[in-house]
């Protein structure tokens, strides 16, 4: 039997507001029978090729039918504002068919049937998109179809700085979770590049020069959540800075700022720097966990500065030192040490304070930044064991402010003192899990830290009011990184911000002058990723020196008005039975002993919002669509801002459910949650649900928009 497929392209081309483009899919097969079901997204590879401002995306999806039935369906794709579509694609069996254009302006009324059909929301998302739209069939049981579009935008710099999103929201619209995702970045400017950063996505960055940059992201089995957001920023300044706001009338702004060293640091001679390594050999880390620190180790001494001087400390029970004093580096003094690397073996007990207290005896008071890398896996018994005493001695002993850099492997290690030992010596610690490569985590924080670039990093922002500012203590600046910091401001203008500190030894001042808008309605992530980072800090705070009523009660606070769960807001998710026993985990983890995998995934969970990721709820009861928050309460998506005022009521999917969309195109994916919805508008509220107003009036219609 021979199988006929058509395909119809469309390019449906509709107004297209900001606050429509922020909850989006990516390309999704609407099935002319949903409640047969929906089809499986298999993988999605996107490649990205930047070239200053042009942007060209080339996106290959494959679907598969895993309904049991022969399945026909609407194939949509929404388009960014003024994107050219260059190429499309359908495979079947194996040979490409190419689509045509028609000249149509359906995509309303295909969004818009759907839902009415189908009864659901979702697709009011895609209300105001250029969309790409081709009818497929059929899809046999089983098979696959394989997508391919191409597409290029122009995107415009402000102040140097480019934004590009790419639709990956997939949540609603795949059956199962998708095998694999993977966004391949091509980055190159005629000006030097200074920021690149996504706030979604946790992306791995590789610059190649001062013009050119490649990014990644991949993930398995899973189902995306969120769009895309990448950033980008030119700049010839010495110190390149970028700034991102969002601010509504009225309120107080957020800001994150982005600072990236200057591209000449790129080639300059890294500054001498001194290093001592203090390792771990008690008997806990026999086998593996020793084996792979002595690589670790032989890694960095064999990829040390001709100008550095370093020592080596092996802890057990008592404390074996290469030297009683920082060695300079010469071709025999690292064979020497690294041959005293390979006969270290593990035995004996874990005496952390006098090694922390020897190692930093090392260092002298001069000009070169001084690093101390902590390896361990246990708890102290050899000794003082007192953590609390154990970070005051190392605190007094590092008279020289060297920067203390903590590697805890496995789940025995104990996380408060490892984490209050980096944040009173403005370091930072990584956790190693069962299973996990510590000769790579290692080596790859070496090639991190080997080049300073900006040490005692100080913010200074004299124009405009500041609060809230993140983190409270900067962390040096190293070659190939950037400082990001995030924070609050009040009024508006013109604004001087300068970031110090010294370059070997000598004080220098980096500065520049940056616009902090009285409105700015186009970056509402930033909110979520400033409470996350403060969040994290509170949670950080009660962690290592106990609770609080007012930090606790703040955390609650935050956590209500951002929508981000906490062990202090498990009420949040009390319906939901497999939720309620994460949010028990988490209660019963801030409690637990400093020690164990909950111990260290809760570490590792803090550090994650500390540094700036976009929060993910995690919990089917919250969403967040822009700037607000709604809870699932008695089956209806709540404002977190609605207290006791009485909504204006509207029958979902009747006559004034659209005329509403029509009269305001903002409030589409806030409807796009749920069938029932209580949202702001103005200063009232409208709630959709199964009773109320089947047609608006012109009073009404005031109300609403007034």
């Amino acid at each position: 039997m021979v199988r006929r497929s058509l395909v119809l392209l469309t390019v449906v081309v509709g107004v297209v507001s900001f606050g429509s483009l922020l909850l989006v899919a990516d390309g999704i097969i609407l099935p002319d029978h949903p409640e047969f079901g929906w089809l499986s997204i298999v993988n999605h590879d996107v490649t990205v090729t930047l070239r200053d401002g042009v942007a060209t995306t080339y996106v290959d999806q494959v679907f598969r039918n895993d309904t049991g039935r022969v399945m026909e369906g609407e194939y949509v794709f929404p388009l960014p504002p003024g994107a050219v579509v260059t190429g499309f694609t359908l495979w079947v069996d194996g040979q490409a068919l190419e689509g045509r254009v028609l000249e149509a302006d359906e995509a309303r009324h295909i969004y818009e049937d759907y839902v009415r059909r189908s009864i659901d929301p979702a697709l009011l998302e895609y209300i105001g998109r250029d969309t790409l739209s081709a009818r497929i069939f059929p899809i046999p049981p089983g098979e696959e179809r394989r997508i391919e579009i191409t597409y290029t935008e122009l995107l415009v710099a402000d102040q140097g700085m480019y934004r590009y999103r790419y639709p990956l929201d997939t949540e609603r619209f795949s059956a199962r979770n998708l095998e694999s995702v993977t966004i391949s970045l091509d980055l190159e400017t005629t000006v030097p590049l200074s920021a690149v950063y996504s706030p979604t996505h946790k992306i791995t960055i590789e610059r190649d020069g001062a013009f050119r940059a490649a990014g990644l992201y991949e993930a398995l089995d899973v189902l995306p959540l969120q769009d895309f957001l990448l950033y980008y920023a030119v700049s010839a300044e010495e110190l390149g800075m970028t700034l991102l706001t969002y601010k509504s009338p009225g309120e107080d702004g957020y800001f994150l700022l982005i600072a990236t060293p200057p591209a000449a640091s790129m080639a300059a001679e890294p500054l001498p720097k001194d290093l001592v390594l203090v390792i771990d050999q008690s008997g806990s880390m026999s086998g593996e966990k020793i084996e792979q620190a002595k690589d670790a180790l032989s890694y960095i001494l064999e990829n040390l500065n001709p100008d550095d001087r370093f020592a080596v400390i092996a802890f057990s029970d008592f404390n074996d030192a290469l030297s009683p004093e920082l060695v300079q580096v010469s071709g025999e003094s690292i064979q020497r040490a690294i041959g005293w690397v390979e006969r270290i073996e593990a035995s004996g007990g874990t005496h952390i304070d006098g090694a922390l207290n020897l190692g930093f005896s090392l260092f002298e008071d001069n000009e070169r930044p001084r690093f101390l890398v902590f390896l361990t896996d246990g708890e102290p018994t050899v000794g003082e064991q007192d953590p609390v005493v154990i970070a005051e001695h190392a605190r007094v002993a590092n008279r020289t402010e060297a920067r203390l850099f903590a590697f805890g492997v496995g789940y025995n290690v104990n996380t408060v003192l490892l984490d209050q030992l980096t944040q009173e010596n403005r370091g930072s610690t990584t956790y190693v899990l069962p299973g996990e490569n510590l000769e790579v985590s290692l080596s790859s924080f070496y090639r991190k830290i080997a080049s300073p670039v900006l040490a005692n990093t100080e913010l200074e922002i004299a124009g405009v009011e500041t609060l809230d500012v993140l983190p409270r203590v900067l962390p040096d600046i190293f070659r190939g990184t950037q400082l990001i910091v995030l924070g609050r401001y009040r009024g508006s203008g013109p604004a001087q911000i300068t970031i110090s500190g010294d370059v070997q030894g000598v004080p220098t001042a980096y500065a520049s002058l940056l616009a902090f808008p009285e409105t700015a309605l186009d970056e509402p992530f930033l909110l979520r990723l400033w409470a996350g980072r403060k969040i994290a800090a509170l949670l950080d705070q009660i962690r290592l020196y106990g609770e609080s009523d007012e930090l606790v009660d703040e955390v609650i606070r935050l956590s209500e008005r951002y929508g981000i769960i906490t062990p202090y807001t498990s009420f949040l998710v009390e319906d939901d039975e497999l939720a309620a026993e994460e949010m028990a985990d988490a209660v019963r983890m801030s409690a637990a002993p400093a020690a164990g995998a909950s111990a260290v995934q809760g570490s590792s969970a803090l550090k994650t919002l500390a540094e700036g990721e976009t929060v993910q709820t995690g919990v089917e009861r919250v969403r967040i669509v822009e700037e607000r928050t709604y809870f699932l309460r008695e089956g209806i998506w709540v404002d977190s801002r609605f207290a006791d005022e009485v909504p204006i009521e509207i029958v979902a999917f009747s006559a004034a459910y659209f005329e509403l969309i029509d009269i305001a195109p903002w409030i589409a994916p806030h409807l796009a949650i749920g069938e029932q919805v209580i949202v702001k508008m103005g200063e009232g509220f409208v709630h959709i649900g199964p009773e109320g107003l089947e047609e608006l009036s012109e009073a009404i219609i005031d109300a609403l928009t007034g």
